[in-house]
């Protein structure tokens, strides 16, 4: 076998081996900056704003590939518009790198109106923008708990809370604007029906308060008032005074009052009076 090893032959393989090996080496590695394109690098251009279909030939003509790999919804931008880009615009990189993008939805998606009511405008601001929702118009009202949000509302329309709405919908938020300076008579409601006192009430900047309900009442709009605290006069005679934003306290009943129509704000005299 010793003899074999040394034969001339076997050597002058082996040596052509090893020379074809580093050669195969030496050409791997001088060709690998060619295979991976270093030092050839570009600059990731603009495509935010753009249709999809748009930004994706851009890219392809400026030595990129494209990938769409995220979408989102933007109310302020049109459908399928690139929102967002990675890398971003300005950056230097390979050629042939792929360019990931995030696009903007065709369709709104659908969330959950929240319940904002009694929150303040700043706490029902932040849920707003946390569910993709805006706010629309502000619309103060007198009320005691100043900037709180007193109703909800969406085209017009009181909106309730679980109802789905579009993604990027305005809502309208009722504020509380704290109650008045200015002090006024209290209207008088008895012998009105409850819708005519709430119209009253919204008329005069009022709030309805407690509501005390007759058991024979069946249908509290058409139901009567028969007594309101604070009446429309004192013991004395002189008229109780409220501020906007106040509220009035109700007595309803299926029957109504018999006043005595000589005095501005009688309370009640038959025998449903409590």
């Amino acid at each position: 076998m010793f003899d074999f090893i040394t034969k001339r032959s076997f050597g002058i393989n082996l040596l052509a081996v090893i020379i074809m090996f580093f050669a195969l080496a030496l050409l791997f590695f001088g060709l690998l900056g060619v295979i991976t394109k270093h030092g050839q690098q570009l600059v990731v251009p603009d495509v935010r704003g753009k249709n999809v279909k748009e930004a994706i030939d851009l890219l392809e003509k400026a030595g990129f590939e494209a990938d769409v790999r995220d979408s989102i919804y933007i109310d302020s931008i049109p459908p399928l518009a690139v929102y967002a880009q990675t890398p971003d615009k300005g950056a230097q990189v390979k050629v042939g790198r792929t360019i990931y993008l995030t696009i903007n939805k065709i369709v709104a998606p659908m969330v959950s109106m929240p319940d904002l009511e009694g929150l303040t405008f700043r706490s029902a601001e932040m849920m707003l923008k946390s569910m993709r929702l805006n706010v629309g118009d502000t619309i103060y009202k007198p009320d005691f708990a100043q900037n709180t949000v007193l109703q909800q509302l969406l085209n017009g329309k009181l909106i309730k809370p679980g109802t789905p709405v579009a993604e990027g919908s305005n809502i309208t938020l009722i504020l509380s604007s704290g109650t008045g300076s200015i002090e006024n008579p209290v209207p008088n409601f008895v012998g009105l029906t409850y819708a005519e006192a709430r119209e009253t009430l919204s008329a005069s900047n009022l709030n309805v308060g407690t509501i005390i309900i007759d058991p024979n009442v069946t249908d509290t709009a058409n139901a009567y008032i028969i007594k309101q605290v604070p009446a429309r006069k004192n013991d004395i005679g002189d008229f109780n005074m409220v501020k906007a934003g106040e509220t009035v306290d109700f007595w309803l009943s299926a029957t109504k009052p018999v006043t005595d129509s000589t005095v501005m704000g009688a309370q009640p005299t038959d025998s449903n009076k409590r």
